[in-house]
């Protein structure tokens, strides 16, 4: 029997063989962001961050200074713990940046580009995994809370809208961390970068202090600063008296983050591919 009788056989079976259908951008996005999880999961000293900060933070505000703020532990601790959850999952979004450049550095990426699936879709999986981290440090900070004595006046539903509303916002910072975390040359600079930058937006708020005790030029900043509005939103939200307007506008600062890096995100990881 000659060799193209053999092969015959060979290229029609080849021939009706159908290639399967790439995934969606969906699929491959939360089946990248499950690497991460499970990434967590082998290292779990990547949450040390998320649990032991929220709680050094929690117990140093509280009792160091709150009797010197508010006059009463107890009393401050109602005002501050909205603000330290916010700040505490504000901070984890910068992390997202410092994995996507350790990442990249690796040559990880490199091997993603090679599969046939959505492109970006390895970029928005980190950041979609992000968010049990940012899950984490919102329960670690409440949990703390509540075992010290605060107690929200609003509901159940309005501390999980107050959380949602602040992962959300989160999210949508990550976007910007991400974009260091593709334009930066080490994880080291991303994060000093990205602590320079939250510095401001997290110590010169309203997380810690009423801002009307504040200089002009500096309760200026707190007025327009972002962070503040999300945690006037989210003490208004714990205590049962959410401000429509603040809720409005950490939402509108979420809507706009989002539309401004993120495509300057997605194109600086094209650029790069």
């Amino acid at each position: 029997m000659s060799t193209t009788t053999l092969e015959r056989p060979v290229r029609t079976v080849a021939t009706r063989v159908e290639r399967p259908t790439p995934p969606s951008a969906l699929s491959a996005s939360l089946t990248l962001g499950w690497r991460s999880v499970l990434k967590i999961r082998r290292i779990p000293e990547q949450l040390f961050d998320v649990t032991f900060q929220p709680v050094i933070f929690i117990l140093m505000f509280v009792y160091l200074f709150g009797g010197a703020v508010s006059g009463s532990t107890q009393e401050y601790l109602q005002f501050v713990l909205p603000g330290i959850l916010v700040q505490t999952v504000v901070m984890a979004s910068l992390y997202t940046g410092i994995s996507l450049n350790t990442d990249i550095g690796k040559g990880i990426f490199d091997r993603f580009r090679s599969l046939p699936i959505w492109r970006p879709a390895a970029l928005l999986g980190a950041l979609l995994a992000d968010g049990i981290r940012y899950v984490v440090a919102a329960v670690v900070c409440l949990g703390v809370g509540m075992a010290m004595g605060f107690r929200p006046d609003g509901g159940v539903l309005d501390v999980v809208a107050a959380i949602l509303l602040v992962l959300v916002f989160a999210f949508s910072l990550s976007w910007v961390f991400a974009l260091l975390g593709l334009v930066m040359r080490s994880a080291g600079a991303v994060q000093g970068v990205s602590m320079l930058a939250m510095f401001p937006l997290t110590f010169a708020s309203n997380v810690f202090v009423d801002p009307s005790t504040m200089p002009g030029w500096l309760r200026a900043w707190v007025d327009v600063n972002p962070v503040s509005h999300l945690v006037t939103a989210a003490r208004g939200l714990m205590a049962g008296n959410p401000q429509a307007g603040d809720v409005g506008w950490a939402l509108i600062g979420c809507v706009v983050l989002v539309a401004v890096f993120a495509p300057l995100t997605v194109r600086a990881y094209r650029r790069k591919s």
